[in-house]
């Protein structure tokens, strides 16, 4: 679920959108684009619908000679709170009940393809398993305490302990029958 871009410090994006004549069919596409006002009308391709754009946080990397490189961040919704390596330990260790963590990275690319099943799945368990998720790049001591050699890893933690973890992209049904094995 990753857009095509983002652009921060800049004051907000105006959308606007265009149609053009595909060159092998009689078929138009509408494309949207954003264009800040700054950038002497800089347009950036958006791969989402303008309602969905409210889930991305912007960020703006430069290059040189001045280009400019919109990138796509993604928050996690509600229901998947962010943990790092100073949290750990309130939020997963001496949670009560189960707790799913999944351990992933921005550049990662099986990462991304997960992501909408964890956020599924928090709403699905929502009041039976808190989820979290912990950003590898930013939080490196807790994977490395658990042994995380590849991303995205999943474990799961019933009062404090790791009772299982699932390394890679897997179906839907591979997690949910590795979290139901823990609800009473």
């Amino acid at each position: 679920m990753a857009a095509a871009f983002t652009c921060t410090s800049l004051p907000p994006l105006s959308l606007r959108s265009e149609t053009k004549a595909a060159a092998s069919s009689s078929l138009s596409a509408r494309r949207l684009f954003a264009v800040s006002p700054e950038s002497g009308g800089l347009r950036i391709r958006l791969s989402q619908s303008p309602s969905s754009l409210t889930s991305i946080q912007p960020r703006v990397t430069r290059l040189r000679r001045g280009v400019v490189v919109c990138e796509a961040q993604e928050t996690t919704t509600d229901l998947v709170s962010i943990v790092n390596d100073s949290t750990w330990d309130s939020l997963v260790l001496k949670a009560d009940g189960p707790v799913l963590v999944d351990f992933w990275a921005p550049w990662c690319g099986p990462c991304k393809m997960i992501d909408p099943l964890v956020n599924e799945l928090a709403q699905q368990y929502t009041g039976k398993v808190k989820f979290y998720k912990l950003n590898t790049d930013d939080s490196p001591s807790t994977p490395s305490q658990y042994n995380v050699r590849s991303i995205p890893t999943i474990m799961i933690f019933v009062d404090g302990e790791k009772k299982d973890a699932i390394i890679g992209a897997v179906p839907k049904s591979t997690l949910t029958s590795s979290i139901d094995k823990f609800l009473q």
